[in-house]
């Protein structure tokens, strides 16, 4: 299935460990790129979390961030950094001193103050599994997002592979009918020419130059690489790289039909064919 490395997921839940909330963001990269943001209290999870996004997610940049809070109950009630909230009050009370229309404090700003509420720190024991199943469940939107929008790339670049096919399949139809153009134009121009030429030298002459122009390999080898894209789109595993690689190979033979094109269906299909391959280039950049 084709997956896309775009996607976001988040989920929010209240219980025994606590108020967490995961939030996890993914966008394309070449490789597997996993940065953390973690409570300082929780950072012991930062392995555990890394192994469980790399066995779901092989390749793309992830953004996780966790946000926790742990539960408060009448035993532990909030604790308050008693010392910080005074300093905080002096310090208010002296600017409040140098304003002459100076506001209240609102004791809901002091309690948002970094450090007046001082959490326990949480028991690994005791958090860790509700932490790393709510994890998967985000994984689970984020991975259900990527599915989704890689059916969508998938559909994108099937119609492109077979517009691609379609092109090739008329050029390789009308190839005997443009050689045989590439002779008769030549032995058109010897006649111009008005010189008396060896008509068995003339035919050797006409050989070599229907065969320099000939196109044939460069369709024989277009379709094999666009028979290969869709086999790999039905692939149950990451594609991207393989395709990405592809996409070259098909670049390449639809530049040298461009430069041995003889005639301007050719020169037109090398260029259609380009457009069509830049633009499957394109989505393929996101795709896992």
């Amino acid at each position: 299935m084709i997956t896309s490395m775009t996607a976001f997921g988040r989920t929010e839940e209240t219980g025994d460990a606590g108020h967490v909330i995961w939030e996890i963001k993914t966008v394309n990269h070449r490789y597997l790129e996993i940065n953390l943001r973690f409570p300082d209290e929780l950072r012991m999870l930062e392995t555990a979390v890394r192994e469980t996004i790399s066995q779901r997610i092989s390749r793309g940049k992830v953004d996780c961030n966790l946000r926790y809070e742990p539960t408060i109950t009448e035993d532990n009630g909030l604790p308050v950094n008693e010392s910080l909230v005074k300093g905080l009050l002096d310090v208010t009370d002296q600017i409040a001193g140098r304003i002459s229309r100076a506001i209240a404090v609102n004791p809901i700003d002091i309690l948002r103050w970094p450090g007046v509420i001082e959490y326990e720190s949480p028991d690994p024991e005791q958090v860790a599994g509700p932490l790393l199943a709510q994890l998967e469940k985000t994984l689970d939107r984020v991975l259900e997002t990527r599915q989704a929008e890689g059916s969508k790339l998938r559909k994108m670049i099937l119609e492109r592979c077979q517009a691609a096919e379609k092109i090739v399949a008329d050029i390789k139809q009308r190839l005997p009918e443009i050689i045989q153009g590439v002779r008769e134009r030549l032995q058109t121009r010897a006649a111009e020419m008005k010189v008396e030429v060896d008509p068995e030298r003339l035919e050797q002459e006409i050989v070599l130059l229907a065969q320099k122009y000939d196109v044939a390999e460069e369709m024989d080898r277009l379709e094999t690489h666009l028979f290969e894209v869709e086999r790999v789109l039905d692939r149950d595993e990451p594609v991207g790289r393989r395709l990405d690689f592809l996409m070259q190979e098909l670049n390449r033979e639809a530049n040298t039909l461009g430069s041995k094109a003889v005639h301007y269906d050719c020169s037109a299909a090398s260029v259609e064919l380009k457009v069509l391959i830049e633009q499957m280039r394109e989505q393929i950049q996101n795709i896992e």
